[in-house]
């Protein structure tokens, strides 16, 4: 079993995960629709200091109103190279002039790729090198080729390690997350049946998963992939319509809510950093 990995210093992203040769991730910008146009430019992208949507695109820190970019502004930053070997790859984003126009705490994100074998684990830190306590959301998005025409058939599922007896799933309105409960997707208690509208309401998000484990599969050749997301409290999956790729992600933070107050450090599940500590969280996804 042979596999490579490519990753760019813009936005710290991986662009490429080869097994046996075979591209498993969506490439962004070469992949078009029959108009022409991209479908979605991004691959793998790193979601900080926010997660998803803000109410009116803004958000309000140290009683000044910033505007937010849907997902944060550092899938759009150049990162500082660490380390490259062929099996581990590391990046930093440090807080500069610029991005405390955008966000007002001094900060450092390191971004690492951990590969062995068919195995990639994925590493956030960040430290909090300011003399406050810093609130911030943190998440991903990696975009997992898929076949289209298989999944218009239905031939895609997701499956839990364990019974999900308590999962919940969010209802989005307009990219924030509303008051009700959206309706339960799953198909028995274990798997959720893929098709080619199940994102026709933006992205699913669940909550109250029991299991640390989930798999994309597919009814004739099996498993695709399989991500280890233990010790994240969300699990999301979103594609764009008539998209070749699905994202199977998980977030530590959520978009705002329909009801929220639109200050930043008063969300619910808003990671708080003392001055000078230090968080980091890590998943795996295993392709096959």
């Amino acid at each position: 079993m042979h596999t490579q990995i490519l990753t760019s210093k813009f936005g710290a992203e991986l662009i490429s995960f080869k097994l046996n040769g075979e591209e498993r991730l969506h490439q962004g910008e070469e992949v078009i629709d029959k108009n022409g146009k991209v479908i979605w430019k991004r691959r793998f992208p790193v979601l900080f200091p926010t997660v998803g949507k803000c109410k009116k695109n803004q958000t309000i820190m140290n009683s000044k109103t910033y505007e937010v970019a849907k997902n944060g502004f550092a899938q759009d930053c150049e990162f500082e190279p660490i380390t490259k070997l062929d099996n581990f790859h590391s990046y930093v984003l440090r807080s500069n002039e610029k991005s405390l126009e955008k966000y007002p705490y001094k900060f450092s994100l390191y971004v690492t790729y951990r590969l062995d074998s068919n195995k990639l684990t994925v590493i956030y830190k960040v430290i909090n090198e300011d003399e406050v306590d810093m609130p911030f959301g943190i998440g991903s998005l990696p975009a997992i080729k898929i076949d289209y025409e298989q999944l218009k058939n239905d031939n895609y599922y997701l499956e839990f390690e364990e019974d999900e007896n308590k999962i919940h799933f969010l209802y989005l309105i307009d990219g924030l997350v509303g008051t009700e409960y959206a309706r339960n997707i799953m198909s028995d208690k274990r798997k959720i049946n893929l098709h080619a509208d199940i994102f026709n309401n933006d992205a699913i998000i669940m909550k109250g998963l029991k299991s640390n484990r989930v798999a994309l599969k597919r009814r004739d050749i099996g498993k695709v992939m399989e991500l280890d997301y233990t010790g994240f409290p969300y699990l999301t999956v979103w594609s764009k319509p008539n998209a070749p790729f699905i994202c199977i992600t998980p977030w530590m933070s959520l978009p705002d809510t329909v009801k929220g107050t639109g200050v930043f450090r008063q969300k619910s599940d808003i990671i708080i950093l003392a001055p000078k500590e230090e968080f980091e969280c890590k998943y795996t996804i295993t392709f096959y």
